[in-house]
């Protein structure tokens, strides 16, 4: 392939196939759909050579004015070593603009994110495979429209930024369950298709019992299907996720911008991501 001049132009539909074809290239399960869906809450970048073949990506989800995932950043094999990686995060940053930025990274992508001022604030461990039959836990009921504000409220307390834009879109494509006490929402958990099969997240409680108790009722009408969950090293899901039989698979090292921050206030909690993309 040549590609001695490559620009990067807005992220439209015709880059698509050719984003998905790098993701494939990077071992990544994301479908056709993933990328749709990524693209409908996000403004994205395509990295073109003179052929027209896409050579590189990166996509940038904001969060209100408060913050943004940088995610989906890919470079091509073949034209990896001419500073393409840096270009699209600079891009990435331009439409950042004053938001706190957060990413997930990988070892390589390490130095070159420090560079740019990003710092780590924790491990992200994924873990999928196929689910055992195991009872639903008690106490978990279906979302229904009415708890969407109340959803929205505690994603933003655990998150630390407003995703009512992201959670709009997943309520169109995902299953909600809650828990509800003395009739107030106090968790909740979406399952939606992803990659190989499905994937859990965000869940989002006030300990780790309940973390459990709403990824039980999702894995307990499942068995056998196979499922990916994207958890945070610190609240303490993976040894239970292990002891389902859910494999260890990767991860990355999540870094923001702006230092570590103070710890936040809130008594909820993400337990699992919506996935490494969003956050």
């Amino acid at each position: 392939m040549h590609t001695s001049q490559i620009d990067l132009v807005a992220f439209g539909p015709e880059h698509l196939e050719g984003a998905v074809a790098l993701s494939r290239q990077a071992g990544w399960p994301h479908r056709p759909e993933d990328w749709q869906m990524a693209l409908a809450v996000s403004r994205g970048i395509a990295a073109v050579a003179d052929d027209h073949q896409v050579v590189g990506t990166a996509l940038v989800t904001p969060y209100g004015a408060e913050c943004a995932t940088i995610n989906m950043v890919i470079v091509d094999e073949v034209a990896r070593g001419r500073g393409l990686g840096r270009r699209l995060m600079q891009a990435a940053l331009d439409i950042g603009g004053k938001r706190q930025l957060r990413l997930v990274a990988t070892t390589e992508g390490l130095p070159l994110y420090e560079k740019l001022g990003f710092r780590p604030v924790g491990t992200i461990l994924q873990y999928q495979g196929k689910i055992p039959a195991i009872a639903a836990a008690d106490g978990i009921e279906n979302a229904c429209e009415a708890d969407f504000d109340a959803v929205t409220a505690l994603d933003h307390a655990a998150f630390e930024a407003d995703r009512r834009c992201l959670l709009e879109h997943l309520a169109k494509v995902a299953e909600f369950v809650v828990i509800r006490r003395a009739g107030r929402v106090q968790g909740f958990a979406a399952l939606r298709a992803f990659g190989r099969g499905d994937v859990i997240g965000p869940v989002v409680a006030k300990n780790l019992n309940d973390a459990r108790a709403l990824i039980s009722a999702f894995i307990g009408s499942r068995p056998g299907a196979f499922v990916r969950i994207d958890t945070i090293a610190d609240t303490g899901l993976a040894p239970w996720l292990e002891s389902l039989g859910l494999t260890h698979a990767g991860g990355g090292i999540a870094m923001r911008t702006g230092g570590t921050g103070a710890p936040a206030r809130s008594p909820y909690k993400t337990y699992a991501l919506a996935n490494q993309a969003f956050g």
